[in-house]
């Protein structure tokens, strides 16, 4: 039995024997950096629950523009979420037309639809905070933006690793985000929201170093990454930049601009990229 498993092994056509070593050795290797990117990810959760806890506080609703322009309150940072229904809606019919976007998979479709329309929702939940900001309305402003973020990086899960593991990340940090919000509204604990909303700008980056891109246009991911990251610099200069701008407009409503640019940018290379390399499934 054995001798006739060695007969066949050695007739084998050699670029099978190739292609089945290739395939071999890329799934030790995903599998290792998988492990890496596992334990980065629990060190970040550990640290952050190590920390002190972070409760909600008046101070976090005190915006630096309170400005009230006909009739509704905090203008600025009500309007400026506009542009998320107009980017989300386009996002959301472009993705669903076939042929239009460069995707293999049905999963990656569902996700950027999934994507698109957390992004329209963000719009409606974002401007019923900015309305009247407090613990009560904080709920809606991150759900919609957590759940595009979570099918966000599921996305990018599952066009360099395998659809099936993206697929199972999917349904996970959907169900991290609600879970993560269910304790920020029973615990009073801000900890794991603030860290759900570092995490993009970590793990992109940290998956395009890891992971070969299966698409052209790979780079978008990064300048995606970058205006994610400038637009939370500008939130946290909130104050800083609305003096600077002689009260003009202040950084929180110039980071709800700088997000819209993050769906901008990916509808973009969606359109623009074709298939670079084949990936094989995990």
């Amino acid at each position: 039995m054995v001798g006739g498993v060695g007969m066949v092994w050695t007739t084998m056509n050699p670029k099978k024997m190739m292609m089945a070593t290739t395939h071999l050795f890329l799934s030790r290797v995903t599998t290792l950096r998988l492990w890496i990117g596992g334990i980065v990810v629990c060190s970040i959760l550990i640290v952050m629950l190590g920390a002190p806890k972070i409760p909600h506080s008046p101070k976090h609703h005190a915006f630096a523009d309170m400005r009230n322009f006909l009739g509704v309150p905090n203008t600025l940072n009500v309007f400026s979420n506009f542009p998320f229904l107009i980017v989300g809606v386009l996002g959301l019919v472009l993705s669903l037309q076939p042929n239009l976007f460069a995707v293999t998979f049905p999963a990656e479709v569902f996700g950027w639809a999934f994507f698109y329309a957390g992004v329209a929702a963000a719009a409606f939940g974002s401007a019923y905070y900015h309305l009247n900001p407090n613990d009560h309305r904080f709920l809606w402003d991150q759900l919609p933006m957590m759940l595009a973020y979570a099918s966000l990086l599921s996305i990018l899960i599952l066009e360099r690793v395998g659809h099936k593991i993206g697929l199972t990340c999917f349904f996970a940090l959907l169900t991290f985000s609600l879970l993560t919000l269910a304790y920020e509204r029973t615990s009073n604990d801000l900890r794991l929201c603030i860290m759900f909303q570092l995490v993009p700008s970590i793990a992109i980056p940290a998956f395009a170093a890891l992971f070969p891109p299966k698409y052209s246009h790979s780079r978008y991911w990064l300048w995606a990454s970058g205006v994610y990251l400038l637009a939370k610099f500008g939130g946290a200069a909130d104050r800083k930049i609305y003096g600077t701008t002689h009260y003009i407009i202040s950084g929180h409503s110039l980071e709800h601009l700088c997000l819209v640019l993050v769906p901008v940018l990916l509808t973009l290379m969606l359109m623009c990229r074709s298939t670079r390399i084949p990936r094989f499934s995990i």
